[in-house]
């Protein structure tokens, strides 16, 4: 961040204000370091060190790779390419704080080098050292904050917000209009109009979670404002008096995540008597909200709809807002690689989503791997760009990268008030507990628990998501441990289903009229939430290969047939003569999420089972399931309980479950349990099918019996084609790895999942 000196006369104001944005001083070393400089980019630039409070540069005398490994190091890359002397990236201003800089090579902090010392130099600013890093990211670099790149403490821009001054933008929520003002030494100021552009209001409206600004009629504020003036009593004409009161001048090209970014000057020059803003008026900043934002209205018409159709989309994220970023190419959805990847591309990917500008860019699968493609890598936004597909990128497969690389983003949004509207009550640490909410009853607004028929965890997701708590990991329906607060124990909210998108319970689907058959008390829904989640994925690929048919002897299949995984017209069998065919084949889970996968219930609720001599820790795992091309069931197949375990981990990842001699069961963040083909119940019984076309449907965790940050890509399908002797898989795919509109729609899902149809 960069704030100009007090007395700085216009015209380099003017020159100043026309510089791309400093970018990245990092924290991971015991000093700060930031790459600037025209034509730098993401990884080069003109290296700078903040030291004192104040940015400086570093000369080139004696610098070579190894000092300049150091630095890149220190921002989060792996290494450095090379370096560049004689101001190559522009001449820096300020002190030349680093000369003679003398490194080994393994030093974590460019100040644990040798130097002439702290501001000792005989360089001038024609000498500043550029580098030019390796873009792979550091294992340990996990994000580029806003925070990070604000400056030194003491002189930082904080936050932003809205002052409506109009009685119609006072109703709205969330506020869209009014005067801004910005929180500066803890202090809010409002701003002075003069030489306020669209740019300004860009980046204002990205920091409070709109993706556009709106043109503003000055012309009545410029009344209202007039008026207020003119009244020898308002407060407001004593405030503007006072230079305190005000921020002086930002100027903004627009792209810039936060104001502190842009070019800033707090108050007017030193030593002279004029007001900071004088003849001005406050400056006024309309924005745009997104969909999700919008007050409802009529439901767009089709065409409108499809027209809107978005190419990019966040996963597993714990907040709305932040995920994954997944982009639509070749009509199924892959992953961003983190090289280059940086807060302004980030901001382009929120925009486009509808949500403001990025307050945090996200590195090394820091919100988790998808198991697709990887679309794009080395993604170069400038911050106009509509989306992201506008953006000069390389394609995915080009620089090596795994998803271990995949890029995430968390936006800003537009604060709804909702967070305000719930709150739990009695449980052993802030993260759990009684939901309460608010309501209007009788044209009042009161607290009240929620009735827990058909509370699940849908519907604990959109709480805890309201509540800023992440992922639901329970849905409680008995809560008689819990003491809601007096007062607000009568049930006031009944009927509850959410579809898991929402960002507020008061948004989900509930009864009119307060029904809930338990009554008040122990029954009332209670919630325990967490920042991270398990995501359990099945390899489709390994699915579509491994599949066949086998003939198999009813004489091989007791223990399969006491554990239902035979269609029910082996029950009529002469045992143990005949057989049975099955679909057979091997399955791969894998755990993408940011916690373990463990069973719901301890081991005192596991069931022994002694033909196969195992442990069951899940009572329904899996659904195996062949299906007509219109998705009723002819055949069906599945895991009644599994046994859980890591079959294989990642290099330098260890085992951590493992099933043998009553061990613990689970899967490990990153590791993956394997059934291979050969093995029971891993078929479905087509013994009753005849030829045709169908659909092989896997649905893992069917009940949703243990919460997961994605549930979206449990469901695995392909296309089945079955001539009485032979059969073939193709097409095999997650059902959230192709376009939507070739997809089902969320009932005809659920349906498929329960077999309903």
């Amino acid at each position: 961040m960069w704030f100009l000196p007090a007395a700085l006369p216009l015209l380099p104001l003017l020159l100043l204000l026309g510089q791309a944005p400093p970018s990245r001083p990092q924290s991971l070393g015991t000093v700060k370091l930031r790459l600037v400089g025209p034509g730098s980019g993401p990884e080069e630039g003109r290296l700078e060190v903040l030291h004192q409070g104040q940015w400086g540069t570093v000369c080139d005398d004696d610098f070579a790779l190894q000092e300049a490994t150091v630095a890149c190091r220190q921002l989060g890359f792996e290494g450095a390419l090379t370096w560049a002397h004689s101001a190559k990236y522009g001449s820096g201003e300020g002190p030349i704080w680093l000369d003679n800089v003398h490194c080994v090579g393994t030093e974590s902090s460019l100040d644990q080098c040798g130097s002439n010392g702290w501001g000792v130099s005989d360089c001038t600013h024609s000498e500043d050292v550029g580098v030019v890093c390796n873009p792979q990211r550091h294992r340990g670099y996990v994000s580029e904050r806003v925070s990070n790149a604000l400056g030194p403490q003491d002189r930082r821009l904080e936050e932003v917000r809205l002052k409506p001054i109009l009685a119609s933008t006072k109703r709205q929520s969330p506020v869209t209009e009014g005067a801004v003002e910005v929180k500066y030494e803890g202090h809010w100021r409002q701003v002075c109009d003069q030489g306020w552009t669209r740019n300004n209001s860009r980046v204002v409206c990205g920091m409070l979670g709109f993706p556009s600004e709106a043109p503003v009629d000055s012309h009545h504020y410029r009344k209202v404002w007039d008026s207020k003036m003119k009244d020898p009593n308002s407060r407001l004409k004593s405030l503007t008096k006072k230079n305190s009161f005000w921020i002086h001048r930002v100027n903004c090209l627009g792209t810039e995540p936060h104001m502190a970014n842009c070019q800033v000057q707090v108050a007017p020059a030193q030593g002279k008597l004029r007001p900071a803003c004088p003849g001005g008026m406050h400056a006024v900043v309309s924005c745009v909200a997104g969909p999700r934002f919008r007050p409802l209205k009529a439901k767009p018409g089709r065409k409108e709809s499809r027209a809107e159709e978005m190419k990019v989309r966040l996963r597993s994220g714990a907040q709305v807002g932040e995920g994954r970023v997944e982009v639509l190419m070749n009509r199924q959805w892959g992953t961003v690689c983190d090289h280059g990847w940086n807060l302004i591309s980030a901001s382009v990917v929120c925009r486009q989503l509808g949500f403001g500008s990025a307050r945090e860019a996200l590195f090394g699968a820091q919100l988790g791997q998808a198991l697709g493609p990887i679309h794009l890598s080395e993604v170069r936004c400038r911050g106009y760009e509509r989306t992201l597909s506008d953006c000069p990128s390389l394609e995915g497969s080009q620089n090596g990268c795994q998803h271990d690389n995949d890029a995430a983003v968390r936006c800003n949004i537009p604060n709804m008030g909702f967070q305000d509207q719930v709150r739990l009550a009695g449980g052993r640490s802030p993260e759990e507990g009684v939901v309460e909410v608010q309501v209007e009853v009788n044209g009042v607004q009161r607290w009240g628990a929620v009735c827990s028929d058909h509370w699940g965890l849908s519907e604990a997701m959109v709480a805890c998501r309201q509540l800023g708590l992440g992922f639901a990991s329970h849905a409680i329906k008995d809560t008689w441990y819990w003491q809601g607060t007096p007062g607000a124990r009568e049930v006031v909210m009944s009927g509850v289903r959410c579809s898991g998108t929402e960002l507020a319970l008061q948004q989900c689907q509930r009864h009119g009229p307060v029904h809930c058959s338990h009554g008040t008390g122990r029954f009332s829904a209670g919630v325990s939430c967490t920042d991270s989640a398990p995501d359990l994925v099945m390899s489709a690929q390994l699915v579509q290969e491994a599949a066949y048919l086998e003939d198999r002897p009813l004489s091989l299949l007791y223990c399969a047939h006491e554990e239902n995984c035979l269609s029910q017209s082996a029950d009529r069998m002469d045992w143990p003569y005949g057989h049975r065919r099955l679909l057979r084949f091997s399955s791969q889970i894998h755990n993408l999420g940011r916690a373990d996968f463990r069973p719901k219930m301890g081991r005192h609720g596991w069931i022994w089972h002694q033909c196969h001599r195992h442990y069951h820790s899940i009572e329904v795992f899996t659904h195996y399931d062949l299906l007509t091309l219109n998705g009723s069931k002819v055949a069906e197949g599945h895991k009644a309980s599994f046994c859980l375990e890591d079959t294989n981990c990642p290099t330098g990842l260890q085992r951590r479950y493992a099933c043998a001699n009553f061990g613990e069961q689970g899967v490990t963040v990153g590791c993956w349990d394997t059934y291979r083909h050969d093995i029971d119940c891993q078929w479905v019984d087509i013994t009753d099918v005849g030829p045709g076309d169908y659909i092989f449907q896997v649905v893992v965790n069917p009940k949703f019996e243990v919460a997961e940050s994605d549930f979206s890509n449990n469901m695995m399908r392909c296309r089945c084609k079955y001539d009485g002797q032979r059969v073939w898989l193709h097409n095999c795919h997650t059902g959230d790895s192709y376009r939507a509109n070739t997809e089902l729609s969320q009932e005809q899902e659920q349906r498929l999942r329960n077999n309903l149809i």
